[in-house]
């Protein structure tokens, strides 16, 4: 089984630090967690007025099934590639890339927050395909597009609870918990899943244990912003987006000033979510989070056609694009895998 850990500021694996020994042109690469965003892996919408929009080219309708099935058959790709996580999220994320309305029914819970059982099916052959890879979850559990779907603060509560509790339930070692995406969009409709109160959650459900275990847990934030103390103090990891932050310099800069916040100690910093590529320029967004010994995580929205990125549904899980490649191939030089 898989086991995921943490010793000061780098990850482990099994109890060794990942990518054991690596270093790449001066950059050390050992115990960083390099990944990709795959949040629609479990994607499915009741809304049967936008369903039709996610209809499989080749059937003309959308399969739930269909989809993860075929996102777990490409996991070993990706770990030939050196890939050891991906991001996934029980609310989705937007399947349009970036989208100002989210009309669509992508949500893993009731309105009073019990894990719907095709959800958490899904999400349970994500966790153990990657755990049969030697892979990692960093499992989202809200969603500014969806959290509206749950009645109230008590039902995020519970959602939480649940989500954690299913976790621990099911013996899963090989997740990291991602609390929600991005707290500090505006668009949450629960205070609790705001920058003031996040940290709460964060704390509950590192206050879950089971024979003595509990998940590593963190939140991440839009494009461009420093976690704040209150996050910071609380989590087991920071995450952080680039989304929007085009200047590879930003980039590094970001990882500093990071790790100034106050209630910052030795701790893994990493980016699950960049639009940005330039894949065979010496310096991109992927390399300056390196120079700070900072994980990347590469996200592709990409488009509706199964021809696209990783995030537009429906999802073409192979490496059929030439920006898929240039990262996979980059990926590959810098593990050494």
């Amino acid at each position: 089984m898989t086991e995921i850990s943490i010793q000061g500021d780098q990850f482990y694996i099994d109890g060794r630090p990942t990518y054991a020994g690596r270093s790449w042109e001066g950059k050390r690469i050992e115990g960083l967690l390099l990944n990709s965003r795959m949040v629609q892996a479990t994607f499915d919408d009741a809304n049967p007025a936008t369903r039709a929009r996610w209809a499989y080219p080749d059937t003309g309708r959308y399969d739930a099934e269909r989809n993860v099935n075929e996102f777990v058959a490409a996991l070993p790709v990706y770990k030939e590639h050196g890939l050891l996580a991906v991001t996934v999220n029980l609310q989705g994320g937007s399947p349009e890339g970036y989208s100002q309305e989210q009309p669509w029914d992508n949500n893993a819970f009731t309105a009073g927050g019990e894990l719907k059982p095709d959800y958490a099916s899904r999400m349970a052959r994500v966790i153990e395909g990657l755990d049969a890879q030697g892979m990692v979850a960093i499992m989202g559990v809200f969603y500014f597009g969806q959290d509206e779907r749950l009645a109230d603060e008590a039902a995020v509560v519970a959602a939480l609870d649940n989500t954690v509790n299913w976790v621990l339930d099911q013996g899963y070692r090989n997740v990291l918990l991602e609390v929600n995406n991005e707290c500090d969009v505006p668009k949450y409709e629960h205070d609790i899943l705001t920058p003031p109160r996040i940290h709460e959650l964060i704390e509950r459900a590192k206050n879950i244990t089971r024979d003595g275990r509990r998940l590593l847990v963190g939140t991440s934030y839009g494009g461009g912003t420093i976690p704040r103390p209150n996050v910071v103090a609380a989590s087991d990891f920071l995450l952080m987006h680039a989304n929007f932050v085009a200047d590879p310099d930003r980039i590094a800069a970001m990882v500093r000033e990071a790790r100034a916040v106050p209630g910052y100690r030795p701790m893994p910093i990493l980016f699950n979510e960049d639009d940005h590529f330039d894949f065979d320029k010496p310096w991109n967004n992927f390399v300056a989070a390196l120079s700070e010994y900072c994980s990347w995580g590469y996200f592709d929205p990409g488009r509706n056609d199964y021809a696209g990125g990783y995030q537009s549904p429906p999802v073409q899980w192979g490496l059929n694009t030439e920006r898929k490649q240039g990262f996979f191939r980059l990926l590959r030089e810098i593990t050494g895998a």
